[in-house]
């Protein structure tokens, strides 16, 4: 059965008959994630996507043995490793639970079967497609043109409270691009 957020995406996007959304509901798995749970591993292949009903999660990648954060979601987001979820292919990196996590998971098996049963599905794919490549251009644009102090404020106005409030700080600075001592003197500096 599909809860109300992800029902509510799915009727926001495209329009479905009742039939219609049950087919879609059989598509689903319902998943609980304990705190700092990998739900995607680097390296593994993965094949779904995880609506994220409420939880907290981050996607990063080892660089030189350091975690870097590159995506943070929270209740009504998505968890994913896009690219291999596209390609099938490995992950290149993991996604974490940061704190108890509770979706709904789609394969690409069954996202490609609902693209061929329903024609208004693509509009979902579309729409998760355009979404994720915003996230990451803007994501991109602002790590290489804006001062740190800059990025810190627009991630305070731009990310649901749950993120800014329980995301732990060394996660956030990794994330921004800044090293954690950096973040504690912005921090600081807007008090």
């Amino acid at each position: 059965m599909i809860i109300d957020s992800l029902k509510q995406l799915i009727l926001n996007t495209a329009q479905f008959q009742d039939d219609e959304l049950e087919m879609i509901s059989t598509c689903f798995e319902e998943n609980h994630f304990r705190q700092k749970t990998l739900i995607i591993s680097e390296g593994k292949k993965t094949s779904s996507l995880h609506f994220i009903v409420s939880g907290l999660v981050r996607n990063y990648h080892l660089k030189d043995g350091k975690e870097v954060t590159t995506y943070l979601a929270c209740d009504g987001g998505i968890a994913a490793s896009f690219s291999s979820f596209l390609t099938e292919g490995v992950s290149p990196e993991n996604v974490q639970c940061l704190e108890d996590t509770h979706t709904f998971s789609i394969s690409y098996e069954k996202m490609t079967w609902l693209y061929k049963q329903l024609p208004q599905w693509l509009a979902i794919g579309k729409m998760l497609a355009e979404q994720h490549y915003l996230c990451m251009a803007d994501r991109i644009l602002k790590l290489h043109a804006t001062p740190a102090k800059e990025r810190y404020l627009a991630f305070l106005e731009s990310q649901p409270a749950k993120i800014v409030q329980q995301t732990p700080l060394i996660h956030v600075a990794s994330f921004l691009g800044i090293a954690p001592e950096s973040l504690s003197r912005i921090r600081r500096s807007i008090s």
